[in-house]
């Protein structure tokens, strides 16, 4: 009997066993299933946060993208019609294209005593520098509208409009400095359409567009040549330029150099010659010719 019930309570101990084994393992696992819960509800939290993180990273970012471009300078439009000095806040405008002295002149880059001279003409050239820096923008914007079959009378109102726009016209303080010259062909300089005037651009015209600034302007490529002699001319008299250099041997530069230079017109060929009673001059405040001439022998 004592062996039977032994063998009735060994299933019974085994089948507690069992079943604790059991009830113990499925307390395991939920703890485990616990434990891993907690784990995700960290993890979910830990990715909020650095959303949240990223957002305020967006949010920082975008409001320094918008004072960024609050302060950015305005661009001009075009056709231009933004006053130049809305696009230079500063008040401290470029100074556009330098021309290095050369040669016998390089001494003026070095001299103490003709750079305090330079120094103390700087607010001047400021304001001359925002007149260039109008005269630019408005070049480049007549070049790229010109073309053969213009009424000239369209091509000076719309240059001289554009001028008033960009230097802010006000009265003598700002405007156009003189009408607007636009000769033609064998016309050397100085010549302006009367209201009414019919006369057309052509194809074979060339230009000298004067308002302030002297640009070219030629259709043909027979006559690049020319505009080619006409510009580095021009850059030789700057670069000769100087206080105290003398007049007439920045004239003999200019010559040399225009004259070195040929044109070959249906088929003849020409040397370029600089006109002899038409001479460069200084100018002043309200003085187209204000006293001074280079001149061609």
């Amino acid at each position: 009997m004592a062996s039977e019930d032994l063998k009735t309570q060994v299933p019974v101990e085994e089948n507690g066993t069992k079943e604790e084994e059991k009830n113990g393992n499925l307390a395991s696992a939920s703890n485990e299933n616990g434990d891993s819960s907690y784990v995700s509800s960290v993890i979910q939290k830990e990715d909020e946060e650095g959303e949240e993180e990223t957002k305020e990273a967006a949010k920082k970012k975008k409001k320094k993208n918008k004072s960024k471009k609050k302060k950015e300078s305005p661009k001009q439009t075009d056709p231009p019609s933004i006053p130049v000095v809305d696009l230079f806040p500063s008040g401290e405008f470029p100074e556009g294209e330098i021309q290095q002295y050369k040669d016998d002149n390089l001494w003026r880059a070095t001299s103490e005593e003709k750079r305090e001279v330079e120094r103390l003409e700087k607010p001047m050239y400021n304001s001359v520098r925002q007149a260039a820096e109008v005269h630019r923008q408005v070049r480049k914007f007549m070049k790229s509208i010109v073309k053969p079959g213009m009424l000239m009378t369209d091509l000076c109102e719309t240059l001289e409009n554009t001028v008033r726009k960009l230097i802010s016209e006000n009265g003598l303080q700002a405007g156009i400095a003189f009408p607007t010259g636009c000769s033609l062909n064998w016309v050397a300089a100085h010549w302006t359409p009367n209201s009414g005037d019919k006369t057309v651009l052509q194809y074979d015209d060339v230009m000298k567009l004067d308002f302030g600034t002297h640009i070219d302007v030629a259709f043909n490529p027979m006559f690049d040549p020319l505009l080619e002699a006409s510009r580095e001319a021009t850059n030789t008299g700057i670069k000769e330029s100087g206080i105290d250099v003398r007049l007439c041997d920045i004239g003999a530069a200019i010559q040399e150099v225009m004259e070195s230079y040929e044109v070959e017109i249906n088929g003849k060929v020409f040397q370029v010659k600089s006109i002899r009673n038409l001479n460069g001059h200084s100018i002043g405040p309200y003085q187209i010719h204000a006293g001074k001439s280079v001149p061609h022998s």
